[in-house]
């Protein structure tokens, strides 16, 4: 029987998800040689104690040849697992029936995330910064925009309905930053005072690409706020608080509403 390369797509999110699921399939199948293809990036397997070796971009020279050619190719899309549209399970269980050939979604622990030292420091490093220029202890990181949000001359508008919105992001900020030092995450600049230079409140927008620095940063705050993104699953694996609100998506399906850890606040409910 040929060993299996698993292709998997799609945004950071989706990566981590899949992490609880190919660790099973490793308990399961420990002799079997098989790959993880991966089309948006290899960074959240990076450092994982069995699945880094496994784990290659799609550009990886002679990929095809090497390791592909060789395996039966697997191409994976959780949302069309009957258990995630009719929100019977979450993305992380839709990606365990399908890669372990499951009747039914099963509980699953957290995903595994090891970020290095230097990540780590990285990440304490911003976190001490952004306390010294606030005069804040506290740190709270919020991500108010997911993927599908787009910068429209004055407006930032997401068709998805999974970002928050900017009248409503602002408000939050400016009550926030009163009390705690925040941190931005997100690429899009926005105001949030006509003179936010000359604020007697600051808060801090770091314009960190590498994504295992922003899950530094995450780990070492004291609680993340965020849409249904990125966000959220980093501060799930590495063990944080989160308050996730959720507009278009179903929590069951994108978050974690059984989490003690996590509030979930879901906007389009009913």
């Amino acid at each position: 029987m040929r060993s299996k390369a698993f292709f998997i797509n799609g945004g950071a999110g989706r990566v981590i998800c899949s992490i609880p699921a190919f660790e099973k399939y490793v308990e399961s199948n420990p002799d079997e040689d098989f790959i993880i293809i991966c089309e948006g990036g290899t960074d959240f397997y990076k450092g994982h104690p069995t699945l880094d070796g496994r784990a290659y971009d799609v550009w990886h020279k002679n990929v095809f040849e090497d390791k592909i050619k060789h395996r039966d190719c697997v191409t994976l899309e959780p949302y069309r697992v009957w258990d995630y549209y009719n929100q019977k399970c979450s993305l992380s269980q839709a990606f365990d029936i399908e890669i372990n050939g499951l009747e039914e979604p099963r509980e699953l622990p957290k995903p595994t995330l090891n970020l290095s030292k230097m990540e780590v420091i990285a990440g304490y490093n911003v976190v001490q910064e952004v306390k010294s220029v606030t005069g804040h202890d506290k740190v709270v990181v919020i991500q108010p925009f997911g993927r599908g949000v787009e910068q429209l001359g004055d407006f930032v508008a997401d068709g998805s309905s999974r970002s928050m919105s900017l009248v409503n992001t602002v408000e939050i900020i400016n009550q926030l930053k009163k009390d705690y030092a925040v941190i931005v995450m997100s690429e899009i600049h926005f105001p949030v005072e006509e003179n936010e230079e000359k604020s007697k409140y600051k808060i801090a927008r770091p314009q960190i690409q590498d994504m295992r620095h922003w899950a530094a940063v995450i780990d070492v705050a004291d609680h993340f706020l965020g849409c249904d993104s990125m966000g959220q699953h980093l501060a799930k694996a590495l063990e944080g608080t989160a308050t996730v609100v959720v507009g278009s998506t179903f929590p069951v399906n994108i978050s974690y509403p059984n989490d003690k850890d996590f509030d979930v606040i879901d906007i389009g409910e009913g």
